[in-house]
């Protein structure tokens, strides 16, 4: 089965007089400043959007990336490369074969909303249906439908006029959701909004995301909202795609100085995640281990802590070495009575925002597992400050939140039940 919605090859799109010979003195290495009577607004643009994910195409104003989303559906014939929506070509279609296109494959949501002043909210909504020819009841069920999950069921009847700027771009959304075409094309859509307005569509456009699964290619100008709504990142740069990446790839290894210095002022608390912070423990112990064992464990390791598993890694809680030492001296064999459940892990999807108080709240490096609770890392608090000031790498073992106990004081415990027959 064939994951890609939508793939561009060696895409270039050149306004002005010449335009195939300034192709091929770019491909020769001329930069574009140096084009005679010619602008590349595009130049040898590759990707690929795999279904149902966020593609976020991200940068400054003359970059490009505005000429790129219009080239994707046909809106700016490509100078040259290729254009392929599922199994069907954008660049080498007729203008009959794009209307289809448009109708059934791809659709797009602009910046200014672009809704019909004189038709009502579920008519604008319909609209596109109405082009596809689907009867009138069909159109206007499919439109109700959709104009409920963007939030505007009792203001079918109203006017764009009578309508917020927030408003109207849920209009323009639904609409753009109502044609259920393959491929959904944002360019700006949400730039002219006001910031709270902003972040509200953000917000919505995840959740309906969550529940539509659409493919969606997202243009904006807005590195922060590039990193909030992305699943991946292209950023361009003078016509040209320089790095594509999750938002933790583009944040944590920026391919160039300008990526470098694009991300810089990017809340890392907000993009970063568990994951991506997390060290190996120093040292884990099995629930059917004894305190013996957990004891020279965290000996060895000059840990005054660590987590408990089951045999499958399942995190079960975490042990004190001043705890199991008592069950040593006493010639316990089993780690339950002292294994303590209340570990706070969290899951490896968790952004750092949200590490900072399960991180005080913990009594060793904060554990992180997976979608199954299977311990896969620990984040210590000084990896987490570390990676919050840029330097996720500086920090690389996890340190002693409680003091471990002098090491000749263990050490004279261990030798003690070694000579009573050991544990």
């Amino acid at each position: 089965m064939n994951d890609i919605a939508l793939k561009a090859e060696g895409l270039y799109k050149v306004f002005g007089r010449n335009a195939s010979d300034a192709v091929k003195k770019l491909r020769d290495g001329v930069s574009r400043d140096q084009l005679d009577g010619a602008t590349a607004a595009v130049i040898d643009a590759s990707f690929e959007v795999n279904k149902g994910e966020i593609f976020v195409v991200m940068g400054l104003s003359g970059s490009g990336k505005s000429t790129l989303i219009r080239a994707l559906n046909g809106l700016q014939p490509a100078t040259t490369g290729s254009v392929t929506v599922g199994d069907q070509s954008i660049t080498d279609a007729s203008p009959a074969q794009l209307r289809e296109i448009r109708r059934h494959k791809i659709s797009m949501v602009f910046q200014h909303f672009a809704l019909l002043p004189h038709r009502t909210v579920i008519d604008n909504v319909a609209y596109g249906l109405e082009i596809q020819g689907i009867s009138k009841d069909q159109r206007l069920q499919r439109a109700l439908k959709v104009t409920k999950i963007v939030g505007l069921s009792g203001w079918e009847e109203k006017y764009p006029s009578e309508l917020s700027g927030g408003m109207q771009q849920r209009v323009g959304l639904a609409r753009a959701l109502a044609a259920d075409t393959e491929v959904l094309l944002m360019d700006e859509a949400f730039s002219a909004l006001d910031p709270l307005i902003r972040r509200e569509m953000q917000d919505q456009l995840l959740e309906l995301q969550s529940e539509l699964g659409k493919t969606i290619i997202f243009i904006t100008h807005d590195l922060n909202e590039a990193m909030y709504i992305g699943d991946r990142i292209a950023v361009m740069r003078d016509g040209r795609v320089v790095q594509i990446g999750s938002p933790e790839d583009v944040l944590t290894n920026p391919a160039n100085d300008y990526v470098e210095q694009f991300v810089q002022d990017v809340d890392r608390a907000k993009v970063l995640t568990a994951e991506s912070v997390m060290r190996k423990p120093r040292a884990v112990i099995r629930e059917d281990a004894g305190p013996r064992a957990a004891l020279q464990a965290m000996r060895e390791n000059e840990i005054s802590a660590l987590y408990v598993t089951k045999r499958d890694r399942t995190i079960v809680g975490w042990v004190r070495d001043r705890d199991a030492m008592e069950l040593v001296r006493k010639g316990e064999r089993a780690l339950a009575p002292i294994i303590q459940t209340d570990h706070g892990a969290v899951s490896k999807d968790t952004a750092l925002a949200d590490l900072f108080i399960p991180s005080l709240e913990a009594a060793l490096a904060l554990a992180v597992t997976d979608d199954n609770g299977r311990l896969v890392g620990v984040v210590p608090r000084v990896t987490l400050l570390a990676a919050l000031g840029g330097e996720p790498e500086a920090a690389t073992s996890a340190e002693p939140v409680i003091e471990p106990l002098p090491t000749e004081v263990v050490d004279k415990v261990l030798d003690a039940s070694t000579e009573k027959g050991g544990l």
